[in-house]
């Protein structure tokens, strides 16, 4: 995907440190972190566009991208981070692979 400067924009999902990195070029330019909750939940928890990358539409590039991947995993999306569970209140092609948070998931992530 290009973004309006052309660069190369990539997200990669980093099951080693349970995260989807996106990157601009070669630059890593931020993740969006989650955690698995058994075999079918994935809670995501933490999104970040560091702060030279911002501005550009990346954060949404990756919730798409790290969402959609999941979910063709088998994984049901958790919104604890606040800007996923912003940007699904308007992305509803998403509501059905979505599951509301409960304790269960905010005590599995301490």
């Amino acid at each position: 995907m290009n973004d309006q400067n052309q660069q190369e924009v990539t997200v990669r999902d980093n099951p080693d440190k349970s995260r989807f990195d996106i990157f601009v070029e070669d630059t890593h330019a931020g993740f969006s972190a989650y955690k698995d909750r058994g075999e079918i939940q994935r809670i995501f928890y933490h999104t970040v566009v560091f702060d030279e990358f911002e501005g550009r539409g990346l954060a949404g590039t990756l919730t798409r991208t790290a969402l959609s991947t999941s979910i063709q995993a088998g994984h049901r999306i958790v919104a604890v981070c606040p800007y996923v569970k912003k940007w699904l209140s308007t992305h509803h092609d998403f509501d059905d692979d979505t599951d509301p948070v409960g304790r269960e998931h905010l005590h599995a992530l301490r």
